[in-house]
C-alpha cells in the first residue's frame, strides 16, 4: 500500500501551513470524487441517468474546504506520529465526502432550499416541482450506496470499525433531523433552551467535524484514550461551528431581492439563539417572540426578520450563543493540549480549528 508524504515545515508561519495542508487535500480529494463518480458500469444504464449524474458530478465538485478530509487525514497523522498516509485514505475521505453529500441533498429536498454553495440544489436541477425533488432523493440514496462501497473497499485495516463509528453517529444525527422537520426545532418553553442545545449538538454530528477526527485516529490504529482525547476536541469543534451557523443562520445577510436561503427564521427553523433569547426576554419580548414564530410562511418578510433580529439582539440570544461559542473554542484548545505532538501534527490540528473559526466569525 504507497504512502503519500507530507511534510509540515516547523520554519514557515501556522497560516501557510494549515492553508497548504487544506490546499493538498482539497486536490487529492476533488480527483477521488471524479475517480469516484465515473461509474462506468452505469454509463449505458439509461442516457436520463447519465445526465443526471452529470449534475451529481457538478454538484459534488463545488468549490468547498473540504474540512471534514483534513481533519480525517490530520487525526490519522496524529495517532501515527507521521505525516505518510496510505492512498487507501483518500479514498475513505472521498467517501465521508460522498456521504455527506447524500445527506446534503435529502436536507436541500426536506428544506426546499434554492441555493447550495453558490449554485441551484439537485432537485431544481433535476426537474421541476415535486418530481425533482422526488429525484434527487433517489439521487441521494445513489450516493450512499456509493459512499458505502467506497469506505469499505478503501483496504484499510480499521475501515469497518471506522465506518461503523461514522454510521452510527449519522443515526444520532438522523434523530435530530426528524425533530427539528417535525417540530421546527425547539419549542418557545421554559425547557425549549436544554431542548436546542440538544438538537444544536446532534446538527454538530451532522456536520461530521468531531467524527472525521476521530475516523482518521481509528484508522491508524490509535488506542481508545487518544479517540477519547481526540472526541473531545472535535465535540467542543463541531459545537462552536454548530452555534456559529446558527448566528449566522438568523443575522447572517441576505441576497438583495433574495430570500437568504439558510434564514433560519425565514424557513421557521427554531435555533438556540432564539430560544435562548426567549428564555431571558421580558414578558412583552416573550409574546412578541412567539406572535413572530407564528406567522405564517409567507408573512416572513424582511420587517417580520428584522423585528426578530432586534429581538433576540435586545434580549440577550446572540450574545449568549456567542459566549457559549468561545467556551468551546478555548474547551478546544484545552483539549488539544493533553494531545501528544510528534512531529509538530498537534499544532497543525490547532492550527486548522484556527481556520474553521476564521470561517464561522
Amino acid at each position: 500500500m504507497g504512502l503519500t508524504p507530507f511534510t509540515v515545515a516547523a520554519p514557515m508561519p501556522a497560516p501557510s501551513v494549515e492553508q497548504a495542508w487544506l490546499q493538498l487535500v482539497q486536490a487529492r480529494v476533488d480527483a477521488s470524487l471524479t475517480e469516484l463518480l465515473e461509474l462506468p458500469d452505469e454509463s449505458r444504464l439509461d442516457i436520463r441517468w447519465t445526465q443526471a449524474l452529470g449534475h451529481v458530478r457538478e454538484y459534488v465538485s463545488r468549490p468547498t474546504w473540504r474540512v471534514r478530509p483534513a481533519l480525517l487525514l490530520a487525526g490519522y497523522c496524529l495517532a501515527r506520529g507521521s505525516a505518510s498516509v496510505p492512498a487507501g485514505l483518500w479514498r475513505f475521505a472521498a467517501g465521508l465526502e460522498l456521504l455527506h453529500a447524500c445527506m446534503a441533498i435529502h436536507d436541500d429536498t426536506a428544506e426546499q432550499s434554492v441555493l447550495r454553495r453558490g449554485g441551484l440544489t439537485l432537485h431544481h436541477q433535476l426537474a421541476p416541482g415535486a418530481t425533482g425533488q422526488h429525484l434527487s432523493v433517489v439521487v441521494g440514496d445513489h450516493l450512499f450506496a456509493r459512499a458505502m462501497e467506497t469506505l469499505l473497499g478503501s483496504e484499510l485495516p480499521g475501515a469497518t470499525q471506522a465506518s461503523q463509528y461514522y454510521l452510527k453517529l449519522c443515526r444520532y444525527s438522523a434523530v435530530g433531523r426528524y425533530v427539528e422537520l417535525q417540530r421546527g426545532g425547539a419549542c418557545l418553553s421554559a425547557g425549549g433552551v436544554l431542548q436546542a442545545w440538544r438538537l444544536a449538538r446532534l446538527r454538530m454530528v451532522r456536520e461530521g467535524l468531531a467524527p472525521a477526527l476521530v475516523c482518521g485516529a481509528m484508522l491508524a490504529g490509535a488506542d481508545a484514550e487518544l479517540r477519547l482525547r481526540l472526541a473531545r476536541v472535535g465535540c467542543h469543534v463541531g459545537l462552536a461551528y454548530e452555534l456559529r451557523e446558527e448566528l449566522l443562520g438568523l443575522f447572517g445577510e441576505a441576497r438583495v431581492g433574495v430570500r437568504a436561503p439558510r434564514c433560519d427564521f425565514l424557513r421557521g427553523r427554531r435555533t438556540f439563539p432564539v430560544v435562548a433569547a426567549w428564555s431571558r426576554a421580558l414578558p412583552e419580548a416573550r409574546r412578541e417572540l412567539e406572535t413572530l414564530w407564528s406567522l405564517p410562511t409567507e408573512r416572513r418578510d424582511e420587517p417580520a426578520l428584522g423585528r426578530m433580529r432586534r429581538l433576540v439582539e435586545e434580549s440577550g440570544g446572540r450574545s449568549a450563543t456567542e459566549h457559549l461559542v468561545t467556551r468551546a473554542t478555548h474547551g478546544a484548545v484545552r483539549a488539544l493540549a493533553e494531545l501528544p505532538n510528534p512531529n509538530g501534527l498537534r499544532e497543525l490540528v490547532q492550527a486548522l480549528i484556527g481556520q474553521l473559526a476564521q470561517r464561522i466569525v
